[in-house]
């Protein structure tokens, strides 16, 4: 099973997990729960924190041993987003309605991160990631590297 790197990347650096929690801007119980397992933690503070620890996201989110630092982007750009979801689901040579239901959503949420109205949501961004040994970073504009080793 996969184990995100949360508690290993903040013990390294030394902080509790009061202080973490502080320090990206969230309330001590949620950054528990992200550290525990027992809520997912969304795409944009996936970002902010392997940012943060200047590593690559698969590494943050246990998809693979190897640590990469990695140089910040700005935001995430939803274009970029947008383009390599969209490229997925080709990949997978399904319709939008077929990949929905593969995913378990609607027709219209799978849409609305194609077209890049909304970022995808984390639970999506892991699944695919997992279906499709897709690397979160490649997704999420960080690498050019579609997919994990």
């Amino acid at each position: 099973m996969r184990k995100m790197r949360l508690e290993e990347l903040r013990e390294e650096k030394e902080y509790n997990k009061k202080e973490f929690a502080t320090i990206i801007g969230v309330s001590d119980s949620i950054y528990s729960r992200w550290e525990s397992g027992k809520e997912i933690i969304p795409t944009r503070r996936i970002y902010q924190i392997a940012t943060y620890y200047g590593v690559n996201i698969d590494y943050l989110l246990g998809f693979t041993s190897k640590r990469l630092t990695i140089n910040p982007i700005k935001e995430i750009d939803l274009k970029i987003v947008s383009e390599r979801v969209k490229e997925i689901r080709n990949d997978f040579k399904e319709t939008l309605r077929t990949f929905s239901n593969r995913l378990n959503t609607s027709n219209s949420t799978w849409s609305a991160y194609e077209t890049g109205k909304v970022l995808i949501l984390s639970a999506f961004l892991l699944e695919v990631c997992e279906i499709g040994n897709y690397s979160a970073d490649w997704i999420l504009g960080i690498s050019n590297e579609k997919y994990r080793e």
